[in-house]
């Protein structure tokens, strides 16, 4: 026994055993570290999974919100044209309250003459006639649409 214990303390032997050691921690180490490694790489997917399930859920609201977003300014826009709108009709409707300003439109466009008044309608001679049938209504007088139509009432 005296041998085995000069060779349990030997210096050879110590050397081993803490080589042995060492290596045992270093080992335990690496396969710590590679365990926190590999939890570390499953928590990085399941957040990735996470992330990715977010931006799927969050993209067709996203979508819609800014889909929404241009319709509503789209509306506005076409409310502001309307307020505008209103607003020139307002003008309008302010300006036919004047007797002077209706009772020029009517000798304007209605070709009406004051009582005591003669109204004339020149021709130009040098003129050439021109054809009904190839002038668009939009382009003719209005009193000229009415006596086309009496005109093809009375045809058969």
């Amino acid at each position: 026994m005296a041998a085995k214990d000069r060779d349990r303390f030997s210096t050879a032997t110590r050397i081993r055993l803490l080589g042995e050691q060492t290596a045992a921690r270093v080992y335990r180490s690496q396969t710590r570290r590679q365990a926190r490694r590999s939890r570390l790489t499953g928590r990085a997917a399941f957040l990735a999974l996470v992330v990715c399930s977010l931006v799927v859920a969050l993209a067709y609201p996203m979508r819609s919100y800014v889909s929404q977003q241009g319709e509503i300014e789209e509306q506005e826009r076409r409310a502001a044209e309307a307020a505008h709108r209103v607003e020139e009709l307002r003008d309008e409707k302010a300006r036919l309250r004047d007797p002077a300003y209706v009772r020029r439109l009517a000798r304007e466009h209605l070709h009406y003459v004051l009582p005591g008044e003669t109204g004339f309608t020149v021709n130009d001679p040098d003129a050439e006639q021109r054809p009904r049938a190839d002038q668009g209504a939009a382009e003719r007088p209005w009193y000229d649409n009415l006596w086309d139509g009496v005109d093809r009432a009375d045809r058969p």
